[in-house]
């Protein structure tokens, strides 16, 4: 070994010294959301899989848990009260049964309002809205007994899945749908209601990116039973959208409106036929 390269090692591990935290890795991360999901939900098999004991599978999703916790343990919980990983896991695997209750009207809410949705079957096994919903509830009640960073990769590791970005911070309510997803944006300090509809390319963000405004709610509130359409973008901590709203495509919304207001982008598009020598422009405007 050169002496650049031992230098270079010297300075990596220099470097690891002076990080805050240590992290599990995103493929155990990946793999414990993946089967805590197949262990809620077995609606999906693998051709060679063996017998569901729900026991053994409780069991072994507390130890992957746990070991998750392990490498995070020295920040586990407030300093007043700091907690063990097998504490945590415990904490965790109580409010299971609220996070099934709570998935359970995400997936009825996704089979009841998408025509194409063939049942709840379906819904659970494929909809990458439902996954991501699921995941993001899964890491909000990680992050709620303050597990740093793993509630993070845990919704990012969905990100990647699913196209869609819901940060653990948020906090939605029941009954949630995604439709398609794909370019959906849920900040941090977000606030949604109950039986809320995202399409497509929706952005709940900030009006402002500044390390100052951490602390802030930069993020909108969406009230009860507002329905927002593909590619809108709501920005601002003081934006609230009244309950039974409808917001819809391509709207840029940067204020508060009423309950029950419609809110509609207008656009003009301009198409012409092509000009010969015999004949002189027709335009349609729609």
């Amino acid at each position: 070994m050169t002496s650049t390269e031992s230098a270079f090692l010297e300075r990596l591990m220099a470097q690891q010294a002076q990080f805050r935290y240590r992290l599990p890795s995103k493929p155990e991360a990946g793999r414990f959301i993946d089967q805590l999901m197949r262990f809620l939900f077995p609606v999906t098999q693998d051709c060679h899989s063996m017998a569901f004991d729900p026991e053994q599978s409780y069991q072994r999703l507390h130890n992957q848990l746990v070991c998750l916790l392990k490498p995070l343990q020295t920040n586990l919980g407030r300093p007043e009260e700091s907690r063990s990983p097998e504490e945590v896991a415990d904490l965790f695997f109580a409010e299971l049964p609220a996070i099934f209750d709570h998935l359970l009207f995400d997936a009825q809410a996704i089979t009841d309002n998408d025509p194409a949705a063939v049942g709840i079957e379906e819904v659970i096994a494929v909809y990458p809205g439902f996954y991501a919903i699921a995941v993001y509830r899964i890491a909000h009640v990680l992050l709620s007994f303050n597990v740093p960073l793993l509630p993070r990769m845990l919704t990012e590791y969905a990100h990647s899945q699913t196209g869609i970005d819901i940060h653990p911070g948020a906090a939605i309510g029941k009954s949630f749908f995604i439709d398609h997803g794909t370019g959906v944006v849920v900040g941090e300090t977000t606030v949604i209601g109950n039986n809320v509809k995202l399409y497509q390319g929706v952005t709940l963000g900030a009006t402002h990116v500044a390390k100052s405004l951490a602390s802030k709610k930069r993020h909108p509130t969406i009230e009860d039973n507002v329905v927002i359409y593909a590619n809108a973008t709501i920005l601002g901590g003081k934006t609230v959208v009244g309950h039974d709203s409808v917001i819809g495509g391509n709207v840029w919304l940067t204020q508060s409106v009423e309950p029950f207001s419609l809110v509609y982008h207008q656009s003009e598009i301009d198409v012409r036929q092509k000009p010969t020598e015999s004949s002189e422009p027709i335009n349609f405007v729609i």
